[in-house]
């Protein structure tokens, strides 16, 4: 019988060379990508050579190789798409063994620009530790190791995950690959400014225990060699090599039951179903009854379930806590900056309708006054502060502590409660008068022709609300500067929430006679994505 290999990397080019035969554009985008995988792949190179002779060499490059390792871990979860071959119940349908169709695709996943981005990472890597011949020998045998055990890591969690890849949680997942992206960013500058005031030496701790675990343990075992450590570097290199064995069946564990079991998608959906009835019932009963409560709920799922809501929520949620945290943690932060989190919050109020797309016209049809869009826009504010209100008090208490001063909570709060209010009023109003659509397919998020709408929606409506703030804003200016005045700070949050309230209160007024006028241009707005 003739081997797959071949086949599988043929398949591979072949997938490649006809998705860029689709547009100049991709082929644009794709040469634009390899040339800047490749550019940055040839400078870490260069950066991991010269970084041999360092003392905290190994730190650097066991480190990198583990964070590597994670990234290739994930990848698949966010970025499903990227490549065809990943789904292997596309071959469902064919006469094919586990262990042929594991060793072709592993060798096929060796064709792409990640995979010799690693392997520019690893080369670096063992060069700038490796010292002796005994240790370069070992390194002819850790480099293609550790590539490998990142691939079938990659295949690995792919193959298990594949059901939740294909189905709408899986569509959310790579809606949410830039706010991991984002994160990750975050993370990695403030561990690079931690480095840099305490030197990489913090590292050798971590890098202690990351030697032992694969794939940087190859790195750490050639590391060890170089030391004279022959036993040590041998005991990691047999754990990477049992790792790879335990992956490789876990992977074709994962295919076995692919290629035999069932498509959920193809059972009954009443039990599913059963289940929707009662969780809708459950959340029901704690919300209010009537139409608010209606349209709380229908907001709430909107949160839940539709991916670009469900992008832009959590987005919102994870910076805003992560601006004043992180800067309450490297010292320069301000109590103030826990307010970010209300005005991040406070950004999903805007274009309220957009959400809807096409099918506004059933809540249009709800509306037949001026008070049935007060209600509706009621209901949607109400649903977000469900959420914004005890999140932003959290922020709050959250970066209070890691500050210590307790005195400013009161007014922190109130200030936070004051934006919110702002922010919703004049979200109601921007909702009615500067309505565009979302596009329901791809990562835009906002219709073509529309950007204006949506840069004036969301950042006049900012500016707005941070204008009708300037009443709180200069009495805690008032009070800090006044003799006395420390005393009496923590009126402003009774004043802060009773200020925020009523702002939010009057925008909701003043929006709904616009909104019930609008109907027929906001359903034409909304309704081009």
């Amino acid at each position: 019988m003739r081997s797959m290999t071949p086949v599988f990397v043929r398949l591979k080019l072949s997938l490649l060379r006809n998705g860029l035969r689709q547009s100049a554009g991709r082929r644009a985008a794709y040469a634009a990508s390899v040339a800047l995988v490749l550019l940055f792949a040839a400078l870490l190179l260069l950066g991991l050579v010269a970084l041999r002779g360092h003392a905290h060499a190994a730190s650097v490059t066991v480190l990198l190789t583990a964070l590597l390792a994670l990234g290739w871990a994930v990848m698949p979860l966010f970025f499903p798409s990227g490549d065809e071959t990943l789904d292997p119940t596309r071959l469902v349908m064919l006469p094919l063994r586990p262990r042929p169709l594991v060793r072709a695709l592993l060798v096929a996943s060796l064709v792409g620009a990640g995979p010799l981005f690693t392997l520019c990472l690893l080369v670096g890597s063992s060069i700038a530790v490796a010292r002796g011949a005994a240790a370069y020998a070992v390194s002819v045998v850790a480099v293609p190791l550790g590539l490998l055990v990142c691939v079938a890591l990659a295949r690995a969690v792919a193959a298990a995950n594949i059901r939740l890849l294909s189905s709408r949680k899986g569509r959310d997942l790579a809606v949410l690959s830039g706010l991991v992206i984002a994160i990750g960013a975050q993370i990695v500058n403030f561990g690079a400014q931690r480095l840099g005031s305490a030197g990489l030496g913090r590292l050798d701790p971590v890098t202690d225990v990351l030697g032992w675990v694969p794939p940087a343990s190859v790195i750490a075992g050639v590391d060890a060699v170089s030391e004279g450590a022959y036993a040590g570097g041998a005991a990691r290199l047999a754990l990477s090599a049992l790792a790879l064995a335990g992956l490789l069946a876990l992977w074709s564990r994962s295919l076995t039951r692919l290629m035999t079991s069932p498509d959920g998608s193809t059972l009954p959906s009443a039990e599913r179903g059963a289940r929707d009835r009662s969780r809708s019932a459950g959340l029901g009963r704690l919300l209010p009854h009537g139409r608010t409560g209606t349209i709380m709920e229908r907001s709430l799922r909107y949160v839940w379930r539709d991916p670009k809501t469900k992008a832009a929520w959590v987005t919102s949620l994870a910076i805003g806590l992560i601006v004043p945290v992180f800067n309450a943690l490297q010292g320069t932060g301000s109590i103030y900056f826990a307010c970010f989190a209300a005005g991040m919050l406070g950004i999903q109020m805007y274009n309220q309708f957009g959400q809807d797309t096409s099918a506004f016209w059933m809540v249009a049809l709800t509306i037949s006054s001026p008070r049935d869009a007060y209600v509706e826009l009621r209901g949607r504010a109400l649903a977000l502060l469900v959420i914004t209100l005890p999140y932003a008090t959290f922020v709050t208490v959250l970066t209070t502590a890691l500050l210590g001063d307790w005195a400013a909570l009161p007014e922190a709060l109130g200030l936070s409660f004051a934006l919110l209010g702002a922010m919703l009023g004049t979200g109601a109003w921007s909702s009615a008068r500067f309505p565009y659509s979302i596009p329901q397919e791809g990562y835009k998020n906002v219709a073509p022709g529309q950007a204006g709408l949506a840069w004036i929606s969301i950042f006049g409506g900012m500016v707005a609300a941070a204008l009708l703030c300037l009443p709180v804003i200069a009495l805690v200016i008032w009070l800090h500067v006044s003799p006395g005045g420390g005393d009496w700070t923590w009126l402003l949050l009774p004043l802060g929430s009773a200020y925020g309230a009523a702002v939010g209160v009057l925008g909701l007024r003043l929006a709904a006679p616009r909104t019930s006028a609008r109907l027929p241009e906001i359903l034409a707005a909304v309704s081009k994505g």
